[in-house]
């Protein structure tokens, strides 16, 4: 198979949909990979990086788009792409049409076969592209509240961790599934007394178990 993967346009996207290391794996299986010039540099990949792994360099997106038999990206591709996409082309990235119908009409009227990561299910109905953003998404929350605490940005200077002989700040969590966790575990680390909401006894006895001692679940309900 072709495969293509374009840089991202859409605004304050750095991420790239394939590192070297994949694109290894996929010409080790005799696929052909084409990278749109400086395509990983926001997330630290060089072209020549690309060029060790196997993968071809085109300098436009078009050119990425118009050889390729499929496209990986990371987020939908936007108004300026939508021409770009070629009727039978495999696309295979985030799509989330549910929230832009404009969206969801090109790609139907693109007649490409879409692909969407959030829609991939394992066995047990589980959603492991969605995995990895909802642990992203718990981590950067306790990250940027901990940065607005700060008396620079007019928080009120709290300490997460606290220091010797003054109490730690206290974080409420709302929701232990994968961001609710994922955020309780960063806050525990950080040091923060932790209070870890949900409405399921038997994932908060889970998590009873194997969280650290700072943090403490709580069943909730409406009083």
């Amino acid at each position: 198979m072709i495969i293509g993967v374009p840089k991202e346009i859409k605004a304050n996207e750095n991420r790239v949909a394939l590192t070297p290391a994949g694109a290894l794996e996929f010409t080790k299986r005799g696929h052909t990979v084409y990278i749109q010039s400086t395509a990983g540099e926001g997330s630290g990949f060089s072209d020549a990086e690309y060029k060790e792994a196997g993968a071809q360099i085109l300098p436009t997106i078009g050119e990425v788009y118009g050889i390729a038999e499929m496209i990986i990206k990371v987020k939908e591709p936007i108004e300026s792409e939508y021409k770009l996409v070629k009727p039978d082309q495999l696309i295979f990235t985030y799509f989330h049409f549910a929230s832009y119908e404009p969206l969801t009409k090109a790609m139907i009227d693109s007649n490409a076969v879409c692909l969407a990561y959030e829609t991939v299910e394992l066995p047990d109905r589980s959603l492991p592209l969605l995995v990895p953003m909802s642990e992203v998404a718990g981590r950067m929350a306790v990250q940027e509240g901990a940065k607005y605490l700060e008396k620079p940005v007019k928080g009120r200077g709290v300490l997460l961790g606290g220091v010797p002989g003054v109490e730690p700040g206290r974080v409420l969590v709302l929701g232990a599934g994968i961001v609710g966790t994922q955020a309780a575990k960063m806050a525990a680390g950080l040091g923060a007394q932790v209070t870890l909401l949900d409405i399921s006894l038997s994932r908060l006895r889970y998590l009873a178990d194997v969280m650290p001692a700072n943090v403490v679940t709580l069943f909730s309900n409406e009083y």
